[in-house]
């Protein structure tokens, strides 16, 4: 074992040596692989070991783990030295000309749908309303049973709604949100959802992954007039006074009478173009007065409380303002669509 520790300590010497006297990183790293690499010194005296007798083994396991803190005490210590050396030396190399104009920086901006989101929450703030969020992924009883929407409605196929199990769904709505609305606040109040939705669809017109606002309204003696003069208001202040309103009756399972309202083309005034199929009208959205049943499954008496709710898609919103004919292009990220909006 003697001859052992003499050559232990031998290279030692050695290696603290040409650690000393390394210039830079690479040198440095070659004494490392060297001496206490897989292949190096330390490894083949570990195997030499092997032939020592049993009582001697314990001894000579000491000694080299204390050669091998040494060693790595002194490398660390001059890797530390060397790096920086090197960072003052790149320091003086690189010097920065204040006079010289700085890089270009590309500026951003909001997304258009972002926009159209901003501009109809900022108006429909000026009547009240505040905004909610929900979960995108949502629970099948807030998505369809609290809405009313029985198990049976074509809706809840697997052709157009996205399932994660059999109980969770991607919303296919923002409406889950005034669900939870309705549970945790106490009316009366005024409340919007804006958020992406989901549902099996994918055209022109239509994508699997878009985004709605929708509003709910809930306080006592609630009317017809009061949800139409709502969104002929929200309107008029996003497309103009001279847009019109139409509504035409319709049916949604949460909300009773239901109807869809649609808006006189503003690229045309109602005259006929492309973007309106030349009827001079655009379908926008659907709304209704809160079905009694939806106030049931929250546990509100619907003889005390009405309330009337709204919704339209934002993407659809951006197509009528920007006159756009392709929705895919909201989700291609394509910078020559996208600085058209930058302000």
């Amino acid at each position: 074992m003697n001859s052992l520790n003499l050559s232990l300590n031998e290279k030692l010497d050695q290696a603290l040596e040409r650690i000393k006297s390394a210039q830079d990183l690479q040198v440095l790293y070659e004494v490392k692989v060297s001496f206490a690499g897989k292949q190096g010194f330390l490894s083949e005296i570990m195997r030499e070991m092997g032939k020592l007798p049993k009582e001697e083994k314990p001894l000579f396991g000491k000694e080299v783990n204390r050669v091998k803190e040494a060693f790595e005490g002194a490398y660390q210590s001059r890797e530390s030295e060397l790096k920086d050396q090197e960072l003052l030396a790149k320091v003086g190399r690189d010097r920065l000309d204040v006079s010289l104009p700085g890089p270009k920086v590309e500026s951003g901006a909001k997304h258009p749908i972002q926009l159209m989101f901003d501009e109809a929450i900022t108006i429909l703030a000026r009547l009240g309303y505040t905004v909610r969020t929900g979960p995108q992924i949502e629970k099948d009883w807030y998505n369809f049973e609290a809405l009313n929407i029985p198990p049976d409605h074509p809706a809840r196929d697997t052709q157009d709604t996205f399932y994660i199990d059999d109980e969770h769904v991607l919303r296919t709505h923002t409406s889950p949100v005034q669900i939870h609305a309705l549970l945790s606040e106490k009316p009366p109040f005024r409340c919007l959802a804006p958020g992406s939705v989901f549902r099996c669809d994918s055209d022109v017109t239509h994508s699997p992954n878009f985004h709605q606002i929708e509003g709910l309204l809930v306080d006592h003696k609630v009317s017809m007039a009061d949800l139409k003069g709502t969104i002929a208001f929200l309107f008029s202040e996003m497309f103009g006074s001279q847009v019109k309103v139409r509504f035409r009756p319709s049916f949604f399972p949460f909300t009773e009478p239901s109807a869809e309202f649609d808006l006189s083309c503003p690229m045309c005034a109602g005259k006929g173009c492309r973007l309106c199929k030349y009827t001079g009208w655009i379908e926008v959205g659907g709304c209704g007065l809160v079905n009694p049943r939806v106030f049931e499954a929250v546990k509100l008496d619907p003889k005390t409380w009405q309330g009337f709710a709204f919704g339209f898609g934002i993407e659809r919103m951006g197509m009528i303002k920007y006159g756009i004919d392709d929705i895919r292009l909201f989700f291609e990220n394509d910078l020559r669509f996208l600085r058209q909006f930058t302000v």
